[in-house]
């Protein structure tokens, strides 16, 4: 008898619409973040100085609470991310995926309570600056400690990149390398009260090559792929 391969159908491949909504979520929240943290609240707020912080925040109020809502929307951002995530990595370890998913889920919570501080803040500089001062400080406190969350999350997907069949494992690696940079941040902000050197803005590249990688993933024509048994004699 003459010996014949069999076809065998490869194994289950990313959700590419999952990869679609992820990459763009990702891409959609570093511009939120940018305007909401970078020009609405730490363009405006003086370390050290609720006196200066509270001139400079209602002079332009309207721009410190679209922050707010700037921030606000990454929240809803992040949970639309954590279930895509969870979409496009399943296929390599469910389980391992839905935890991911978990910690993001966990920290966009923590994030969200870090942001009612800061709305807060936005009534008490009007009436009392150094309250107000001190809510802001609490945001930044209780956003530090939740990016612990996020570097575990972060790390875990750079764990199912790297096991996967269709993701180059030089973005798990760095996924990983971007996770442990939160985590240190988080750790160092919380042990040592804001003398800790940070490195997330070094390590961060992963995150944005990942929004990138799935983008061009889900754009990608889909092929159907078969592999071959060895010779059944």
């Amino acid at each position: 008898m003459t010996a014949t391969a069999v076809p065998v159908a490869a194994p289950p491949g990313p959700d590419r619409r999952a990869g679609l909504v992820a990459g763009t979520s990702l891409l959609l929240m570093a511009v939120l973040a940018g305007m909401g943290y970078g020009l609405g609240v730490q363009g405006l707020v003086t370390p050290g100085d609720p006196a200066r912080t509270a001139t400079d925040v209602l002079a332009a109020e309207g721009l410190f609470r679209a922050g707010i809502v700037c921030l606000t929307a990454v929240v809803a951002l992040d949970v639309a991310v954590a279930w895509a995530l969870h979409r496009v990595f399943a296929p390599v370890d469910a389980g391992l995926s839905l935890l991911a998913a978990a910690f993001r889920l966990v920290y966009a919570a923590v994030f969200l309570v870090a942001i009612g501080h800061l709305a807060a803040a936005a009534d008490l500089l009007a009436t009392d600056p150094v309250l107000g001062a001190a809510a802001i400080d609490r945001f930044e406190a209780v956003w530090n400690a939740g990016l612990l969350l996020f570097g575990v999350h972060l790390v875990l997907v750079g764990v199912l990149a790297t096991r996967s069949a269709w993701t180059p494992r030089v973005l798990g690696v760095l996924l990983v390398v971007a996770g442990l940079g939160y985590a240190h941040d988080s750790a160092g902000a919380v042990l040592s009260g804001g003398s800790w050197p940070t490195v997330a803005l070094v390590t961060f590249p992963g995150e944005v090559l990942l929004a990138l990688w799935l983008l061009v993933r889900a754009r990608r024509p889909s092929r159907g792929r078969e592999e071959r048994r060895p010779p059944v004699g």
